[in-house]
């Protein structure tokens, strides 16, 4: 019981004071409140103070912003009623003007009026004077007007024409004389200035052997070692009596050159069999392609022309390896391209683009063993492929006349191209065999019942055969053609291609009695 006492005070005081720290609290949180709500109040009155103030200056800059635009108007207004009246006053200066010059146009009107009058009245006169004259001319000569105009006319237009014509005739002579005399002068300076070697190539090639031993190890053992070089190559290796020698016969150069090079590692080496052989036949494969190339570079660095593409240059270096009558088609064609320049620089003509087409003019024969048709549609075709210009084309197209040469530098090249050819030892062939392929290429024509003549022209290049028109109609002539083609095939040897051309011309003759 006694220690009851002390809780119970202990819990009481314990209440009690719990009570007064809530009555304190409660009262310390109302004056925090009654103070934020007077600082609540002074901030929204500042607020209210500060909005006043700024809508004051913002109606005062607001008037200020009307009053200056306000202002601007009125300038603008006034400076562009200045702008109007002086417009006005020249208006109305030019209206006044043009008022000024009207008049004084209808006073040239009326001059002009007086003036138009007074020269109908003299041209009355005159025209009845001029008539008066031709019925007195025509009195005294019998002749009317229109007779002694045409009299006249008729007379002085055969003088004119026998002046003419004397005129014609006397330019024509005198242009002939100064062409030919300053034609040999530039071509006699172009061959002067090119001179160059000939040597007529064959189209067989000998390789020596170190002793007769040799040539039973290059047959080899039942003949398996010369087979395969022939196979391998394209060549006839001929074996016959000739001591120590071995011919190397084929129709194409490159083929025959390789042959040769292979052949003579296989006789340095002495290794003769077919695994060998094959290794030989390819290292002189590549030695010609780059033999091929070679060529080519050292063909632009002698004409000086430049600008090829590695395939055309390739193409140029294969010349080297093709004959024409003989004649190395390379060495031709620098020849063609150095005189080409020279007739150029004679003549006033662009000398490069001359060299470019002399040298490229017989490009299409490096392709004559592989590509169907003539090396000079072959070449147009390649210098088309390559990029070359028009002229230089046109150039290739004309120089052996298969089109009308239509530009100067077509006929330098081709009398280049002429001058080359014709040097003598430049070619094989000579003159008898040349005509004798002509008279026979006409012999053959003439053989058919239903030609009555034929011509053959550009070089043997051309036959013009002119047929019978009872014989032939327009349908049939065709046939014919084939058929003279075929025998021009069977029985004649010619290089390049040879054009039968046929022509049936019909005429209607009568008499009127």
């Amino acid at each position: 019981m006694d220690f009851i006492i002390p809780v119970i005070v202990g819990v009481a005081a314990l209440a009690i004071g719990l009570l007064i720290g809530y009555i304190i609290r409660k009262r310390t949180a109302e004056a925090e409140i009654g103070s934020a709500e007077a600082q609540a109040k002074k901030i929204l009155e500042d607020a209210i103070k500060a909005a006043e103030s700024k809508k004051k200056e913002t109606l005062l800059e607001a008037k200020e912003e009307i009053l200056s635009s306000k202002n601007e108007f009125d300038r603008e207004v006034k400076e562009r009623r200045a702008e109007l009246t002086r417009q006005e006053r020249r208006v109305t200066q030019k209206e006044e003007t043009l008022d000024r010059k009207s008049e004084a146009l209808e006073k040239k009107d009326e001059i002009l009026a007086e003036k138009i009058k007074e020269a109908d009245e003299r041209v009355a006169e005159t025209t009845a004077l001029r008539d008066e004259q031709q019925k007195t001319l025509q009195k005294i000569s019998g002749m009317t007007a229109d007779q002694a105009k045409a009299l006249l006319l008729n007379t002085l237009e055969e003088e004119i024409r026998h002046e003419k014509a004397m005129k014609l005739v006397q330019l024509e002579e005198q242009f002939k004389e100064d062409a030919d005399e300053k034609a040999r002068e530039v071509l006699s300076l172009a061959i002067q200035r090119c001179a160059a070697d000939h040597v007529a190539e064959i189209t067989v090639s000998a390789v020596q052997l170190p002793s007769e031993e040799m040539k039973g190890r290059i047959i080899g053992r039942e003949g398996r070692n010369i087979r395969t070089i022939e196979t391998l190559v394209g060549v006839d290796l001929i074996i016959d009596d000739t001591p120590e020698t071995i011919t190397i016969s084929c129709f194409d150069p490159v083929r025959r050159e390789i042959a040769r090079i292979a052949l003579e590692k296989l006789i340095q080496d002495g290794r003769i069999h077919p695994a060998r052989i094959e290794e030989m036949v390819e290292k002189a494969r590549r030695e010609v392609e780059n033999a091929i190339k070679q060529a080519g570079d050292r063909a632009t660095f002698e004409t000086g022309v430049h600008g090829f593409s590695p395939d055309m240059i390739k193409l140029l270096g294969r010349l080297k390896y093709r004959t024409s009558y003989g004649q190395n088609v390379l060495k031709h064609s620098i020849e063609v391209s150095l005189l080409s320049g020279m007739l150029a620089d004679e003549l006033g003509a662009d000398s490069m683009i001359a060299k470019r087409a002399g040298l490229l003019h017989d490009i299409g024969k490096a392709l004559t063993q592989e590509v169907e048709g003539s090396h000079v549609q072959l070449g147009v075709d390649v210098a088309r492929k390559h990029k070359e210009s028009q002229e230089i084309i046109h150039a290739i197209e004309a120089h052996h006349g298969d089109v009308e040469p239509k530009t100067l530098i077509a006929m330098i090249v081709q009398a280049a191209d002429a001058i080359s050819a014709a040097r003598p030892g430049a070619r094989r062939e000579n003159l008898e065999n040349y005509i004798k392929r002509l008279a026979k290429l006409e012999e053959i024509a003439n053989d058919f019942d239903c030609v009555e003549k034929s011509f053959a022209i550009q070089a043997g290049r051309e036959i013009r055969i002119m047929v019978k028109p009872e014989s032939v109609d327009d349908d049939s002539m065709i046939l014919v053609a084939r058929d003279i083609v075929k025998r021009i095939e069977s029985e004649l040897e010619y290089p390049g291609q040879i054009k039968v051309h046929l022509i049936r011309e019909s005429r209607a003759i009568d008499f009127a009695k």
